[in-house]
C-alpha cells in the first residue's frame, strides 16, 4: 500500500473555504513509476502552503511549535511572538487585541493586527487578545504573502495552527496559580469513534480568573474549542472547527508620561472600576475538506465564518491640551467613552495542488480562488472636557468635568458617570473574490524558480449612521500581486535563496470625499541563506537562517492638510511611504543531550521616507523619523536542559527578552526606553503523567514599557511575577 505524500512540491489548483493542521507529509514518489494501489490520507496540509522543506522555501519562517511555546510559558499570541525577534509589540487598545509589526511594520494601528487561524483572517474583529489554549503552533512567515494569502499585514503574516484532531485516544488538565490571584485551568482530551476508528474527536478549552498588578484591575476569560475529523473512506477526510471564546477585560491605557514629571505609577489604573469591564465575544467555524486524486494531486476546499463583539464604557487619559497632569505632575484628567463594536467574516476558499513534469523540468504547483466579506459596525458616544490654557490654574476647573484622578492616591467613583453624546456610527461592508497560482519549478537538481502571482477585485460598501439621511458610498478596485524567487541548494545542508514579492492591504474609512482610501501597498526583497545543521553535526537537529530584507511601503494614512480638506474636517489621505530594512538571524536547535536553544535577533531600520502630517494628531512626520514601536534591535532567547534526577525526569530553562529604544508616538519626540527581562522555569515529573513547574517571569524586577499609541497612553510590563502550574497527562 501506499502512503500519499503532500509535499511542497504538490502543484495546485483551489478554491479554499479554510485551511488545515500541520502536514504529515511522507515525500513525493520518485520512482518516476506509476502505481495503482490505494492511497491512504495521513494528515490535512496548509493551505497556500504546499509542503516545502525548509531549505526548499525562498523565504524566512519561523515555526514556533507546542513544546516551545509550553517552554516559553506563553499565555496568549502576543506573548507568544515575543520569540520572533522580527515581530514587535503594538498598540493593544487597552489590553482588548493583539497588535503587533512584523519587520517594523504594522497595518492599521487603530485596529487589531490581521493573522490568519489555519488560513482564515481570523484576526479580523474585536474578540478580545487569543488565549494560547487551542493553538498548536504558530508560524511567522515573513515578507508580504499577498501573491497567495491575500489582502494581509505589509511586513509578513501570522498564521496560528490549532489543535485539532490526531486519531489517539489521550489528553491532559492543567491548573495553574500565579501572582495576583491568578486561577487557571486548562484541558485538552482527544479520542477516536467508529469501527475503524473514522471520526476523531478533541475538545479544548480553558477558564481564567485573574488579577493583576494594575489596582483593580481583574479579568475573566473562558474558551472552549471542539473539533471533528472524518476519515471518508480512503481519499477524503472533513474537519470541522468551532472557536467560541469570552472575556470581561477593564479597559486599561496604561501610564501617562511628562518630561517634567516622569511616567505615572504603573500599579495605578487610570480608568474607573465603575466603568465595569468590556465584553468581548467569538464564536467561529471552520469546515473543510481534503480529497487526493492521487499520490501528487489533491484538493482543499472549506469555509469559515465568524462573529466577534466588544461592548462596554471606558475612563480614558485625556491629551495636552486637556491635561492637567502637565500642570502638577499628579491629578489626571479624563474623558468617557462607550463603545459597541460588531463583525462578521465569511470566507470560501478551494485549492488544489499536485506536481507534474515538462520535459526535464518538474513543476510543483498551487492554483486556487476565495471569497471573502467582512462586515464591520462600528458605535461609539463620548464625553469630552474641552480645553484650557496651558499654565491655567486646575483649581479653577471643575473636577467632575474632567474627571480628575490623583495618580498617587487615585481614589474611584468621585463623580457619576458622564452622559456621552454622539461620535461614530457607521458601517463597512468589504468583500473581495481572489485568485492565485503558484509554479516552483526544478530547474536542476539543486536549482529551484518558483513563480507567482494573485488577482484580486475587492469592493467597498462604506454607510454613514449619523448622517441625515444615512449615506453610503460604494468603491471598488482590482491588484495584481505578483512574486518570484529562487533557492540554490549548496549541499544537502545548506541553501541560499532571494525573494521578491508585492502586497497590499485594504484600509478601512474614506477621504473627505467620501472614497475609498487606496490600499497599502508593500514591495518585499530579501536574500537569505539557511542551514540544516543535522546534516554536518552528529546529536543536534534543527536549522539557522540568516536574512537580509527591505520592505517598502506607500499608501500610509496621513492627515490631509489641503485646503479643501481643512475646511471639512479632520481627514487622511493614502500619501505617506515608509521603508524597513534589516538583518535577521533565527535558530531552533535541539540536541540529543537535552539541551534546546531557541535564539532570533533582528536590527531593524524602519522609517519614514516623505514628510507628512500624521494621520491621528497632525503632528509632522518628517522623512526619516521612525515608524512607531520599532525597535532598532531585538533579541530573543530560550535555553532548556533536560535531565534525570534519580530516575526522575526533570527540565530546567530559561529565557531572556531585549527589547530597545524605540519611538512611543508618531510625529513626536518621544521615546520608550530599551529593556531586557529574564525569566526561569523549571519542571519535574515526580510520578508518570504527573508534571510539576515553577515560573519565575521578570527575574529582576525590571521596570518596562511595552508599547505605546502616544504620551499618555503606555502600557507597562509586569513586575516580579510567580507561577505554580501542575498537570497531569493521560
Amino acid at each position: 500500500m501506499t502512503v500519499l505524500k503532500i509535499s511542497a512540491s504538490a502543484s495546485a489548483m483551489a478554491l479554499t473555504l479554510a485551511m488545515a493542521t500541520p502536514s504529515h507529509a511522507q515525500g513525493d514518489n520518485e520512482s518516476g513509476v506509476e502505481d495503482s494501489s490505494p492511497i491512504v490520507v495521513t494528515g490535512l496540509r496548509q493551505a497556500y502552503r504546499g509542503d516545502f522543506e525548509v531549505l526548499e522555501t525562498p523565504q524566512a519562517e519561523q515555526i514556533i511549535d507546542n513544546e516551545t511555546l509550553v517552554d516559553f510559558g506563553a499565555e496568549d499570541l502576543v506573548s507568544a511572538l515575543d520569540l520572533s525577534a522580527s515581530v514587535a509589540r503594538q498598540n493593544n487598545f487597552g489590553g482588548l487585541w493583539n497588535a503587533f509589526s512584523v519587520r517594523g511594520f504594522s497595518g492599521d494601528i487603530n485596529l487589531p493586527s490581521g493573522f490568519l487561524v489555519n488560513g482564515f483572517n481570523a484576526g479580523r474583529g474585536f474578540g478580545g487578545p487569543r488565549d494560547i489554549a487551542g493553538i498548536e503552533s504558530v508560524e511567522v512567515l515573513k515578507g508580504p504573502r499577498s501573491a497567495l494569502f491575500g489582502r494581509g499585514e505589509p511586513g509578513g503574516t501570522v498564521n496560528i495552527v490549532t489543535k485539532r484532531p490526531e486519531f489517539v485516544t489521550t489528553g491532559y488538565i492543567r491548573g495553574t496559580i500565579g501572582s495576583w490571584e491568578q486561577y487557571r485551568i486548562e484541558g485538552d482530551v482527544q479520542t477516536t469513534l467508529g469501527s475503524n476508528d473514522q471520526l476523531g474527536i478533541r475538545l479544548v478549552g480553558f477558564f481564567e480568573d485573574a488579577e493583576s498588578f494594575r489596582e483593580t484591575v481583574e479579568t475573566e476569560r473562558f474558551g472552549l474549542y471542539p473539533s471533528l475529523t472524518w476519515k471518508i473512506g480512503e481519499y477524503t477526510r472533513a474537519t470541522y472547527e468551532l472557536e467560541y471564546t469570552r472575556q470581561d477585560i477593564p479597559f486599561d491605557r496604561g501610564v501617562a508620561f511628562t518630561e517634567e514629571f516622569g511616567f505615572t505609577p504603573r500599579r495605578t489604573f487610570v480608568g474607573e472600576p465603575g466603568d465595569g469591564p468590556i465584553e468581548t465575544e467569538v464564536l467561529g467555524h471552520q469546515f473543510e475538506i481534503q480529497h487526493d486524486f492521487s499520490d501528487n494531486w489533491s484538493l482543499l476546499t472549506g469555509i469559515g465564518f465568524r462573529e466577534t463583539s466588544l461592548v462596554g464604557n471606558a475612563s480614558e487619559t485625556n491629551f495636552e491640551g486637556r491635561q492637567t497632569l502637565f500642570e502638577d505632575g499628579r491629578t489626571l484628567s479624563r474623558f468617557f467613552r462607550f463603545r459597541d463594536f460588531d463583525s462578521e467574516y465569511l470566507v470560501l476558499r478551494a485549492e488544489i495542488a499536485g506536481e507534474f513534469n515538462t520535459g526535464s523540468l518538474r513543476h510543483r504547483i498551487l492554483v486556487g480562488a476565495d471569497y471573502d466579506r467582512f462586515d464591520n459596525s462600528l458605535f461609539i458616544q463620548r464625553f469630552r472636557p474641552g480645553f484650557f490654557p496651558t499654565g491655567t490654574d486646575i483649581s479653577t476647573l471643575d473636577p467632575a468635568e474632567y474627571l480628575f484622578l490623583d495618580v498617587f492616591d487615585p481614589i474611584y467613583g468621585q463623580f457619576p458617570q458622564p452622559v456621552p453624546g454622539p461620535n461614530t456610527d457607521r458601517e463597512e461592508v468589504l468583500k473581495g473574490f481572489g485568485f492565485y497560482f503558484q509554479d516552483q519549478m526544478d530547474i536542476t537538481d539543486r536549482l529551484q524558480i518558483r513563480l507567482g502571482g494573485r488577482f484580486d477585485d475587492f469592493k467597498q460598501d462604506l454607510t454613514n449612521l449619523r448622517a441625515t439621511p444615512a449615506t453610503t458610498i460604494t468603491t471598488s478596485d482590482t491588484r495584481f500581486s505578483p512574486q518570484v524567487g529562487a533557492v540554490y541548494q549548496v549541499d544537502d545542508g545548506i541553501s541560499i535563496y532571494a525573494s521578491y514579492g508585492e502586497g497590499f492591504r485594504q484600509q478601512t474609512g474614506s477621504d473627505f470625499l467620501g472614497n475609498q482610501f487606496d490600499p497599502n501597498i508593500t514591495e518585499s526583497a530579501e536574500i537569505g541563506i539557511k542551514a540544516d545543521l543535522g546534516t554536518y553535526f552528529n546529536g543536534v537537529n534543527g536549522a539557522v537562517t540568516l536574512t537580509a530584507f527591505q520592505v517598502d511601503q506607500s499608501n500610509i494614512l496621513v492627515n490631509d492638510d489641503r485646503p479643501e480638506a481643512v475646511a471639512a474636517g479632520f481627514f487622511s489621505i493614502p500619501a505617506g511611504e515608509a521603508r524597513s530594512r534589516g538583518i535577521e538571524f533565527d535558530a531552533n536547535l535541539a540536541f540529543d543531550s537535552g539541551l534546546s536553544i531557541w535564539f532570533s535577533y533582528a536590527h531593524t531600520d524602519a522609517e519614514f521616507t516623505n514628510s507628512n502630517p500624521d494621520a491621528d494628531f497632525g503632528a509632522l512626520i518628517e522623512d526619516g523619523d521612525p515608524l512607531i514601536n520599532s525597535p532598532d534591535h531585538q533579541l530573543s532567547l530560550l535555553v532548556s536542559q533536560s535531565f534525570n534526577i534519580a530516575d526522575v525526569p526533570a527540565q530546567l530553562g530559561g529565557g531572556v527578552l531585549h527589547v530597545g529604544e524605540r519611538l512611543g508616538w508618531t510625529g513626536f519626540d518621544f521615546f520608550l526606553p530599551d529593556y531586557t527581562t529574564v525569566r526561569l522555569f523549571g519542571k519535574v515529573e515526580p510520578v508518570e503523567g504527573l508534571a510539576l513547574r515553577f515560573d519565575v517571569d521578570n527575574l529582576f524586577n525590571e521596570t518596562f514599557y511595552t508599547n505605546s499609541f502616544a504620551d499618555v497612553w503606555v502600557q507597562p510590563g509586569a513586575p516580579r511575577r510567580f507561577r505554580f502550574t501542575a498537570s497531569y497527562s493521560f
